[in-house]
Order: C-alpha cells, then sequence, then structure tokens
C-alpha cells in the first residue's frame, strides 16, 4: 500500500495514513457584500455538506470583488476552505490573505515563474497547502503531442520541484481527465513516481449516472491499491450528490466508517407503499445522520420483512399502513402520512 507524506489542511490532515477525505466544489457566485442572510444561508448548506460527511470545500475566487465575503466564509466555515485560481497569480495571493487553507493552482496558467514563486513563498508564509491540479485539456501548450500519461505526471512533478527549491513541501497533487483509461494512469504512474498526497477525481464526467459510474470505475480501482488521499467526484447537478457518490464509494470500500447506510427497493409492480417517494423525501435528512445504522425502506411485504431483519430500522407498507420494524422486531404500525415521522422519531430514540 502507498504511504504518502502528510500535508496540514486547516485542522484536517491528508496523506500519511490519515482517512481519505471528501471534497466537492461551491457551485454558485459568492453573495454580494453585505447581503448577510445570504452569507448565513451559505454556511448553513456548509454544515449541511459537511453533516453528510464532505471534509473540505473550494470555492472558485476569480475576482478580488470578493475579498471580504470570502474571508467572512473562511473564518466561518465549518471545514477547511480551498480557493481555485487560474491566470492570475495575484488572485492566489489575495485568496490567501482572506485566510484560505489551501490553493488549487495549475502553474501552467498562471505565468511566469516568478509569479509562481510568489505564490508559493505567500503559502509558506500563512501556513496553507498548495494543490498543482492539472487537467488533460490544460496542460502547457508547448508540450502538446506528447503522451498524455507521461506528459501530465512530467509536467506536475516538474512544478513540484520548483515549489522544493523554495523549501515548501506541503503539496497535493491531481492529474484529471475525462477519460478514465487516461486518468488511471497518470496516476498510477505518479503514484510510483513521488510520495506527495494524491487528489483523486474524474473532471468533466457528466451527469449522475455516468459521472458516478466512470468516478467509481477509476477512482475504486486506484483507491483499492492504497492510492489516493483525498477525492471528489465531480457531477454536473447537486453538489450534495458529490458528497454522497463520494462517502458511498468509500464506504464501499471500507475506507470510511459512520453515517446511515440505506437499503431500498427498485420498486417493481408488487408495490403497495411508495418507498421511491419516501426516500426522496427522506434520504438528505438520513445522510446528515452520522450514526453507523443502517435504514431498509422496502416496497412491498415480499423483500420487506427480509431486509428489516438485517437492519437496524426498516419500514415498509401494504396499502395505507406502514410497518415499522427494529432490529427485525415489528414495533409500529402508522399511516403513510406518519411514516416518516415515525421513522425519525425512531432513529432519535437509538
Amino acid at each position: 500500500m502507498r504511504r504518502s507524506r502528510q500535508v496540514k489542511i486547516g485542522d484536517r490532515m491528508v496523506g500519511a495514513g490519515s482517512p481519505v477525505l471528501v471534497q466537492t466544489m461551491w457551485d454558485r457566485a459568492m453573495p454580494v457584500a453585505g447581503d448577510i442572510a445570504a452569507v448565513e444561508e451559505l454556511l448553513r448548506e456548509l454544515s449541511a455538506l459537511k453533516a453528510m460527511g464532505c471534509d473540505i470545500i473550494r470555492f472558485s475566487y476569480p475576482s478580488d470583488d470578493d475579498h471580504a465575503v470570502f474571508s467572512l466564509i473562511c473564518e466561518r466555515s465549518p471545514m477547511p476552505v480551498i480557493a481555485d485560481i487560474h491566470f492570475d497569480y495575484r488572485m492566489a495571493l489575495a485568496a490567501l490573505d482572506c485566510g484560505a487553507q489551501k490553493i488549487r493552482i495549475n502553474p501552467g496558467n498562471i505565468g511566469a515563474k516568478w509569479k509562481v514563486d510568489e505564490v508559493v513563498r505567500s503559502a509558506q508564509d500563512h501556513g496553507a497547502a498548495i494543490r498543482i491540479g492539472l487537467n488533460s485539456g490544460s496542460l502547457p501548450k508547448s508540450r502538446e503531442g506528447k503522451d498524455p500519461v507521461n506528459l501530465m505526471v512530467d509536467t506536475a512533478l516538474e512544478y513540484a520541484s520548483w515549489f522544493e527549491a523554495l523549501g515548501f513541501s506541503d503539496t497535493v497533487i491531481s492529474l484529471k481527465a475525462s477519460d478514465c483509461d487516461t486518468t488511471y494512469k497518470a496516476n498510477l504512474l505518479l503514484a510510483d513516481r513521488c510520495d506527495y498526497p494524491i487528489h483523486l477525481g474524474v473532471t468533466e464526467a457528466g451527469g449522475v449516472v455516468t459521472s458516478v459510474v466512470r468516478s467509481t470505475w477509476t477512482l475504486g480501482r486506484l483507491l483499492e491499491r492504497g492510492i489516493g488521499d483525498t477525492i471528489r467526484i465531480s457531477i454536473t447537478g447537486d453538489i450534495a450528490m458529490e458528497v454522497q457518490a463520494s462517502c458511498e464509494l468509500l464506504r464501499t470500500l471500507h475506507l470510511k466508517t459512520g453515517g446511515i447506510r440505506i437499503v431500498s427497493c427498485p420498486r417493481c409492480g408488487r408495490h403497495s407503499f411508495d418507498s421511491q417517494g419516501m426516500l426522496a423525501r427522506v434520504e438528505k435528512r438520513l445522510l446528515q445522520i452520522d450514526k453507523p445504522l443502517t435504514v431498509a425502506i422496502m416496497g412491498c411485504q415480499v423483500n420487506g420483512p427480509g431486509e428489516a431483519a438485517h437492519a437496524d430500522l426498516a419500514i415498509t407498507g401494504i396499502g395505507r399502513k406502514v410497518f415499522l420494524y427494529k432490529h427485525g422486531q415489528l414495533v409500529a404500525e402508522v399511516t403513510s402520512e406518519d411514516a416518516e415521522d415515525a421513522l425519525f422519531s425512531a432513529l432519535e430514540e437509538m
């Protein structure tokens, strides 16, 4: 199993045997300065993401117009904040002044090497980490035409050597492509050639189904080999789904513990209880409970009682009658309208 060096990101550690960290990226513009209500709502959403299992949150920082709001977010965020920087090295310096605990840059599009050096020195002064984030679509133009796998690895390690020359080693590297094989092979080679912590992801992976399939196939094989210290499953959709998918992948690989494990049936012609509607109403709320419990939501009397025997809590129904099981034992019969309240009341008791 690969053992990477340890890098501090705010109050979290990545690498050196630490748990694999889950991250996502804020997908909306930052509130305007002075809109306190919008800032408070953003912070509430961050708290909900953390409760679901998110460890790190990343924001774009394209303009210093966001300086005041971003400073407040960095100060009050329930998890470490990363600033995502492209093209203008001055935005990296400003984001570090705001309190970002890590910045993501692609040295290839920041400009001259002296600009990269300025960013590295500032990160060193602020005690912040840097992620060298290379995507296959944004490699240096002067190196086009070469094998993309070796090109990505060679380029990332060249940039990392610039950092090392300045005495900076709190570096994380990510090599991403929309092509699964390129992503897999590049990270396999990178892991063999360095001990930097690696951030995993398949970029531009698509909607929920395509992204989860591509990311699970690519990231799962790497994680099984001990490669990967932090991950993001990029989905064109609700970022809460990114957190849910990442946590579920890590739990499936036994790399993460805690949180509700949900078992639910796909529904069929036998169903007389709307398990799909029930799951849609309660899923996000269930995923914010950090307890190692299994909850089954089943649609009919065929599989419902059987799954109930293996779950901490289970709910199934026949017509308007809904049955709640605790450790396989029937504990309550309620109406479909009261089913949600009964489920969460039972969870609170546990």
